[in-house]
């Protein structure tokens, strides 16, 4: 395999890719909030990653590519308060919030299609694993890490 180099956000530097389990690679992106339809700059983001997922593939790499749906969860409005816009939505459709997230979850997938979008080898749900982002954030809080964004991307 000719060498990957990526962008490290973290070091501001271009560096050399090097998997940490080779010849798999582990590719993470944060999928969709599913309250409303998809738009293009939300496509951006995932045909982006798509584009990774393909060129990994090409080279030879056993890719793992996990993209999260998420199913709840309180946002933050303009006004920095706290708004559940899956409770939102519903009330403003006459529905429930889990069909909210049914709804526009199938839409995601169908624009997903219509771009010709390859799925994600694994793609769970926020709810579905919210033990998990508990104990995680317990490690992080353990680690004295600093609580500011995420990254878009992670490559293990």
């Amino acid at each position: 395999m000719s060498e990957l180099h990526l962008y490290n956000s973290l070091t501001r530097q271009k560096e050399k890719f090097e998997p940490l389990h080779p010849p798999h690679v582990g590719l993470y992106v944060c999928g969709p909030t599913v309250y409303s339809d998809a738009h293009i700059g939300n496509i951006r983001t995932f045909s982006s990653f798509d584009m990774i997922y393909r060129y990994l593939r090409y080279k030879g790499y056993k890719v793992r590519y996990v993209r999260n749906i998420t199913d709840a969860g309180h946002l933050t409005n303009e006004r920095g308060e706290g708004v559940n816009r899956m409770e939102s939505q519903a009330r403003l459709e006459s529905l429930e919030p889990m069909e909210i997230v049914q709804k526009y979850t199938v839409g995601f997938h169908e624009v997903c299609r219509i771009y010709n979008l390859l799925p994600p080898t694994i793609e769970p749900t926020a709810t579905g694993h919210i033990i998990e982002q508990i104990q995680m954030i317990e490690v992080l809080i353990e680690k004295d890490m600093p609580m500011k964004s995420m990254d878009r991307f992670i490559l293990t």
